[in-house]
């Protein structure tokens, strides 16, 4: 019998990101800085986008920087992201102990992990995480904004939206528990196009509609299981940006689109 990998290597240093620890902490630092997110009360969740830094990390950023308040308070990310790499009937853990970054490396809370796989729905699938980009790029800005915390990763494929949130339901937790949901927005029309599309996408989100197809979001899966939730339980949730990829690398005959959310949970509601 191998034995279990330890850890899970980035794939994607010194494509979508820096692979130099001291360009990336100043990279993230810089999209941080530059962040225009207003004060606001901790978020529960966060959607935003996993594209290369150049084009989405000014986007991403603007719901990082929400976290400031609660760098020490979230000691555990719940990160959904959907599976482009390898095909996966339900949500797919790593079967790791930990992810590496530029930055250092992140634990997997096994503990939790173990409890997940107990859900149907739920598998373990090395090959799914090994080459995703929509998970990694996100640990460096969580590396970033909060202090040692565990990862809980999810690379979604086929699921319903029942599925996906009796996941979240089940790792909820309180406020030292975060949820992120990895997604880009439509993908490949030109730039006029995909503003329109965009707009009604965004639309749908904030009023919650759980029923986004995978044309609008590449994480329509997760983003769907997220607002299941976050209606149920009363969450607010906010726009903090949206742009497309003709707006922060120039080509518009053909871009991705982006957008950030922050969804934050009622004052009197305690989990």
């Amino acid at each position: 019998m191998s034995a279990r990998p330890s850890c899970r290597l980035p794939a994607l240093a010194g494509l979508f990101y820096p692979a130099d620890a001291t360009a990336l902490a100043r990279d993230v630092g810089t999209y941080l800085g530059r962040s225009l997110a207003t004060p606001g009360p901790v978020p529960k969740a966060l959607i935003v986008p996993h594209a290369g830094y150049l084009y989405s990390g000014a986007t991403a950023a603007r719901a990082y920087a929400r976290l400031a308040a609660a760098r020490a308070q979230v000691r555990r990310v719940v990160l959904l992201g959907p599976a482009h790499r390898a095909p996966v009937r339900g949500l797919a853990l790593p079967g790791v102990d930990a992810f590496d970054t530029p930055l250092g490396r992140v634990p997997i809370d096994t503990e939790a992990a173990a409890a997940a796989q107990r859900l149907p729905q739920v598998c373990t699938r090395a090959d799914a995480h090994r080459e995703e980009h929509s998970l990694e790029v996100q640990l460096p800005f969580l590396q970033t904004v909060l202090d040692a915390f565990a990862l809980l990763p999810f690379a979604v494929g086929a699921a319903s939206v029942a599925e996906v949130a009796d996941v979240l339901d089940h790792l909820w937790g309180g406020a030292e528990t975060l949820i992120v949901v990895s997604s880009d927005l439509s993908h490949f029309h030109d730039y006029a196009t995909a503003q329109r599309l965009d707009r009604d996408t965004t639309h749908a989100i904030l009023a919650l509609q759980a029923d986004i197809a995978p044309e609008q979001a590449c994480g329509a899966t997760p983003i769907n299981g997220l607002l299941h939730c976050a209606r149920r339980r009363g969450l607010r949730i906010e726009l903090l940006d949206l742009c497309n990829s003709g707006d922060t690398a120039g080509d518009r005959r053909s871009v991705v689109g982006y957008a950030a959310f922050a969804l934050t949970e009622p004052h009197h509601v305690r989990h």
